[in-house]
């Protein structure tokens, strides 16, 4: 007969519960404030810092802000960066709690990294480790986190820590009551971790290194089998998003071109490099250098071959290792030195360079790849130090863990600094890698739309080239820089074509030299052709259908086209004001859809009342309107409520105001108001003549 008894004692007894000392004993519910009050502080200047590099691509877009984009973001391939549906069903519900509104995404990931960091404290617990608190208090305050936390498109870091920490906790649970349901919870949680990111696949290997650490075996029935599942579907989870990367990202192509020598060296400084951080977290940088991955140059395959050479000194030693006393046995009888390796090694694999991921073509390694990896060595470092400093007593026990967490606290204070703004981090990668040509090009795009700093913004783009002259994003950037500068079109056509040419795929390319060949009345059609070449790639880009728009309604005849390309704009984003301005002005040159115009102008107004620019459209079509000249006039005057210095509604409301016999001299002040602002304005100059020449008793010459 079967008994389930001598599997019960075998997996409870390596670990009971250990007492730690009185004098470094939290409870749970100081942990627990304590953790997220360190965190607000550490955090503090990064939580209003506005969005970088890829956040636009990841927060939710217009045309998944409804249901049916909510049901495009879990079944339709494409509709997001990366098929992470829960991370952008997230950032959904974030949308709409919150809007555009930065802070909330931050203290988002601010929450998940505290809940990450109390769930630390509880897997170390239930361990039976000392240190748990110190170990979730590290984790949290430790800098090379800083990334993961305070950049809001790693959300995906953040969150699928929780859903895998999660996990970990219930299956741990599950491992010694052995109950159905705490196997279908912790599955679950595994799942939700995958379907925010895929990295999380290593955390049934991670399992079952724990459990070698515990029993010095594993058995067959009770460790292996229950987690063949969760090994299936985390491979095939990261086989798909292999396949995402490669054929849909762009993760391919000569710059991803390494033999298996190649990653064998990778993979070896990769290790090395995510140690010494971990442990001196000095000069920590958005964008590291490109390493030259060079199977040539011998002193490379000292990292290798000094993670092997490890492995093999702890394995020698894990296997020679004599009879553990009851101490060791319950930290897992001299294994663990080993364990703690095996486990950081294994959640870094998806990214040490066997497998192809975008951000390699720019830097082999980033701080938020080891997010969760810094846990296999962050917990038992924190074990030993308390372990040494409950030895030492009073005052050593509490004051040198409190300068450990102090040092860490202010590290990540001054790490976080830089992510307040985009340019303050730019400049500040550039400092400790000036060939950058990332940093360079994004930069740039920090700059462009700043007012005065358009010279430096190209500056930096032919920096960025100057380092990888076939960066189409940079070609197409600069050619954006040179197309607001007098006289450079043609310049910046050409860069648009270079663009196109080295990427045919990227779409804001053709937009822009849509945009550019527009600006010459001849190249009309070769505009329009760019736009629908754009679309084809981005149907769903609102700016892209607007800037269509704008173009086809230049052209005699096709002005319904250009209506549909702005209701098609309207229906991605309806609260873009901009794409409702240019569908009203256009509906509202058609008699029979004047009140369709006005009530796109009216849609603007309810959500912006001091919109002076849909204030003064609305007024304007309310002037072709039979019987509307009074209320054009009362929305004339609201316009310049909100600008006391639009000189075009100045103008407007002057030629309103001559159609009303007696307001003549209210049409001229309103004329001469207009040329005040723009003394160039031609239209209010002649406006004024032929009103001066209608009564020439208001216009008295000037001496």
């Amino acid at each position: 007969m079967k008994t389930a008894s001598p599997r019960l004692r075998v997996s409870a007894s390596p670990h009971p519960r250990v007492s730690a000392s009185p004098r470094l004993r939290i409870p749970a519910s100081l942990t627990w404030i304590a953790i997220p009050a360190a965190l607000l502080a550490a955090y503090w200047p990064a939580l209003r810092g506005g969005p970088l590099w890829d956040d636009p691509a990841h927060l939710t877009a217009p045309a998944l802000q409804s249901l049916q984009g909510l049901w495009r973001i879990w079944f339709s391939l494409g509709a997001t960066q990366q098929y992470y549906p829960l991370l952008h069903s997230a950032f959904w519900i974030e949308h709409r709690l919150w809007g555009d509104a930065v802070l909330g995404y931050h203290l988002a990931n601010l929450a998940q990294h505290a809940l990450a960091a109390c769930l630390v404290v509880a897997i170390v617990r239930r361990l039976a480790l000392p240190g748990a608190w110190l170990a979730g208090l590290v984790f949290a305050l430790h800098p090379v986190c800083v990334e993961a936390v305070a950049w809001i498109s790693e959300q995906k870091s953040t969150l699928s820590a929780v859903f895998y920490l999660s996990s970990t906790l219930v299956y741990l649970q599950f491992d010694q009551t052995r109950r159905r349901s705490s196997y279908l919870w912790a599955l679950g949680l595994f799942i939700l971790a995958l379907l925010t990111k895929t990295v999380t696949a290593t955390l049934p290997w991670a399992l079952l290194v724990i459990f070698w650490w515990q029993r010095g075996r594993l058995d067959w029935r009770r460790d292996i089998r229950p987690l063949l599942p969760w090994i299936a579907i985390g491979a095939a989870a990261g086989l798909f998003t292999a396949w995402v990367e490669r054929t849909m990202i762009g993760a391919q192509g000569p710059a991803y071109a390494l033999t298996a020598i190649q990653r064998f060296l990778l993979a070896g400084r990769a290790i090395c490099f995510y140690t010494a951080k971990l442990l001196w977290p000095a000069n920590l940088i958005f964008s590291y250098p490109r390493w030259k991955i060079d199977p040539a140059a011998t002193w490379q395959y000292l990292y290798p071959l000094g993670v092997i050479a490890l492995l093999i000194a702890l394995a020698i030693k894990t296997t020679n290792h004599q009879p553990p006393t009851t101490s060791q046995a319950r930290r897992g009888g001299g294994r663990g030195p080993l364990a703690a390796i095996l486990l950081f090694i294994g959640t870094l694999f998806p990214v040490l360079g066997f497998l192809n991921i975008y951000p390699f073509l720019f830097s082999y390694v980033a701080d938020h790849f080891q997010y969760l990896a810094s846990l296999a060595l962050i917990v038992p470092l924190s074990s030993i130090l308390v372990s040494f400093v409950t030895r030492l007593g009073k005052p050593a026990n509490i004051v040198l863990p409190a300068v450990l967490l102090a040092i860490l606290g202010t590290l990540t204070w001054r790490q976080s600094h830089i992510y307040r703004d985009t340019e303050t981090l730019y400049r500040a990668t550039l400092i400790r890698n000036p060939e950058s040509w990332l940093a360079h090009n994004n930069l740039g795009v920090a700059l462009l739309d700043k007012p005065g700093h358009l010279a430096e913004a190209k500056t930096e783009y032919q920096a960025a080239l100057a380092l990888n002259p076939d960066d189409a994003e940079a070609h197409n950037n600069l050619g954006n820089a040179l197309a607001r500068m007098p006289g450079r079109l043609p310049e910046a056509i050409r860069e648009f074509e270079i663009a196109i040419r080295l990427e045919p795929r990227l779409a804001q390319a053709h937009q822009n030299l849509g945009n550019a060949l527009a600006r010459n009345p001849k190249r009309l059609q070769d505009s329009i052709a760019q736009f629908n070449v754009a679309l084809h790639l981005k149907p769903d880009d609102p700016q892209i259908r607007n800037d269509l728009g704008v173009t086809i309604m230049q052209v005699p005849g096709h002005l319904s086209d250009a209506i549909t390309q702005f209701q098609d704009a309207v229906q991605i984003s309806p609260g873009d004001a901009q794409f409702r301005t240019n569908l009203g002005n256009a509906l509202s040159q058609i008699p029979s859809r004047r009140p369709e115009a006005v009530a796109q102008f009216q849609a603007i107004l309810r959500s912006e009342p001091n919109n002076p620019q849909a204030h003064n459209s609305l007024a304007i079509t309310l002037v072709q309107m039979p019987g509307r000249l009074p209320d054009a006039i009362a929305e004339f005057q609201a316009a310049l409520r909100s600008e006391p210095n639009f000189a075009e509604a100045h103008n407007n409301l002057g030629r309103a105001l001559s159609q009303i016999p007696g307001r003549l001299p209210e049409a001229i002040a309103e004329y001469r108001a207009a040329l005040r602002i723009k003394p160039d304005y031609a239209q209010a100059r002649a406006n004024l003549e032929a009103a001066c020449a209608q009564n020439s008793s208001y216009c008295p010459k000037q001496p």
